[in-house]
């Protein structure tokens, strides 16, 4: 199953995005530490010794929510804690992804480790056996009003301990029951405050998070890459992305993908073929030339704003109530999802400005009133072919689906809870649509690296820099990027993808740049 053999260790320290990574995506193993197991019996022993308390507590001898107040006796509580969790476990529509899921619950086990949720060792070594085994539970597309946390989400993985519910085990969907028996693991009948512990935090957004920051890193490069491949097949200057120019306004991620273009059109004949002002007339590019780097370094300086917001949560342990250093047991408003939800909806505003940007690169190739010399849409007989006319509608289809996936979700609030829970960051929504933003940008950076190609090589015989050259021979390993009559496009363009999403790209301009950022 586990396909990185860097074990995770939980309990000890925060997360960092790429171990959430490593864990969701890649089945790396993950263990609980063993001063980590310490500090949950002991935060279980306060939880028991105030579940005799003649005093009610909230979440320990009462009810939730709008229902707080009402006293629950001893004989009632495993009922209470069952239906918690089953009432709560209401979602709908498709399944979410694998990888969201064991985010989600990577991250409510690294909560329930660090011995601040009063949750028992029984209970969070069958969350832990979960995740090691690959038993990931069914969780719906939608359910989530990110507060308090990601409810539904977390109450369908709760549920799976129970024994009810489905997984999902090696692709195939099946009831809790039979998988937990099949891997000879017994459910758990949940005590007192175990059904909020294990339901009340921020872990589905956070997760989802996490996965795009590390997604969008990748992809900025990628498109900076782009860009300089546009450049060079459109007769741009490379003399804007100067260093010195850049420094006049020190914004950091402007510097580093200006400094990524500068490396990947490093050494270019064809950029030389037009350095003699004689024969170039042109003063300036257009905005989607000139200005990449502004654009890609706001956007990278957007998800390092973002990361910091990611890390600051994964060093938190939230629930409520929770159990404090100390040994009380308060409660308290961690579980908002604002500050994860804010970020989420930040990030899919810079990747549709990014995806926007490309596309139009890409439409510049395809016009011969702006291609400086290239036939129309790239074609091999323009009239008779079409060439990349279609892929620019493609591109400009997702960019403007992206425009709306923009829209924040983080504005919006829809009380619940008889108007207990009157504010909500509706953050797992801003999650999901995220998701389908990057998975945007990869395609349309994808479709204009395509038309780059293309079009570079309708420069010969002039020749591209090493480093399009190593881009244009990875693309043509995945797909044809060659001119010549039309042909089924969509292979194609998906070869393209492919080769962005699994990091030929990048690897292929790096192997003649060196590393870039």
């Amino acid at each position: 199953m586990s396909t990185d053999t860097t074990t995770v260790v939980l309990g000890d320290r925060p997360l960092a995005i790429d171990e959430v990574v490593a864990v969701a995506r890649h089945h790396a193993p993950v263990e609980i530490s063993d001063a980590a197991w310490g500090r949950v019996r002991q935060a279980r022993t306060v939880i028991e010794g105030l579940a005799e308390d003649t005093v009610a507590h909230y979440g320990v001898s009462t009810g939730f929510g709008a229902l707080a107040t009402t006293h629950i006796p001893h004989d009632k509580r495993t009922q209470l804690q069952r239906s918690l969790v089953r009432s709560h476990a209401a979602g709908m529509g498709e399944a979410v992804e694998e990888e969201v899921v064991r985010a989600l619950m990577l991250l409510r086990v690294q909560t329930l480790a660090t011995g601040r949720t009063g949750v028992r060792e029984e209970t969070l070594r069958l969350y832990l056996a979960l995740l090691q085994r690959g038993i990931t539970p069914v969780v719906h597309e939608y359910g989530s009003l990110g507060c308090s946390g990601d409810l539904a989400p977390l109450s369908h993985c709760a549920l799976v301990l129970m024994g009810e519910g489905d997984v999902v085990v090696d692709g195939t969907r099946q009831p809790a029951a039979d998988a937990l028996a099949a891997a000879d693991l017994a459910p758990v009948e949940l005590h007192e405050k175990e059904g909020l512990a294990l339901i009340n935090g921020t872990d589905g957004m956070l997760g989802m998070l996490c996965l795009a920051i590390h997604d969008l890193r990748r992809l900025l490069t990628t498109a900076d890459i782009a860009t300089a491949m546009s450049v060079e097949g459109l007769l741009g200057t490379d003399d804007v992305f100067a260093a010195d120019l850049q420094a006049l306004r020190p914004q950091p991620g402007q510097a580093l993908s200006a400094a990524n273009m500068r490396a990947v059109l490093s050494d270019s004949p064809i950029r030389d073929s037009h350095r003699d002002p004689a024969a170039c007339t042109r003063v300036q590019d257009a905005y989607s030339l000139r200005c990449a780097p502004q654009v890609h370094g706001g956007a990278r300086d957007t998800v390092e704003h973002a990361a910091t917001i990611a890390g600051h949560e994964l060093a938190s342990a939230i629930d409520n109530p929770v159990v404090t250093l100390d040994g009380r047991v308060e409660s308290n408003g961690n579980f908002h999802g604002a500050p994860v939800a804010y970020v989420l909806d930040f990030l899919a505003i810079v990747a549709a400005d990014v995806a926007s940007m490309s596309e139009r690169r890409t439409d510049r190739f395809l016009d011969v009133k702006r291609s400086n010399g290239l036939p129309p849409f790239l074609a091999d007989d323009p009239g008779t072919d079409s060439g990349l006319m279609i892929a620019q509608y493609t591109a400009a289809g997702m960019v403007s689906e992206m425009k709306r996936l923009a829209a924040p979700a983080s504005v919006d609030s829809i009380p619940s809870s008889a108007m207990q829970e009157d504010h909500v960051s509706m953050g797992w929504a801003g999650a999901r649509k995220l998701r389908r933003s990057v998975d945007a940008l990869a395609r349309v950076v994808a479709v204009e690296l395509h038309t780059a190609a293309r079009g570079i090589a309708l420069r010969a015989p002039l020749r591209p820099a090493p480093a399009t050259a190593a881009v244009i021979d990875a693309l043509a390993k995945h797909g044809r990027t060659e001119p010549g009559p039309d042909r089924f496009a969509a292979p194609d363009l998906a070869a393209a993808h492919l080769a962005v999403v699994d990091g030929s790209v990048l690897a292929a301009a790096e192997s003649a740049t060196g590393p870039l950022a």
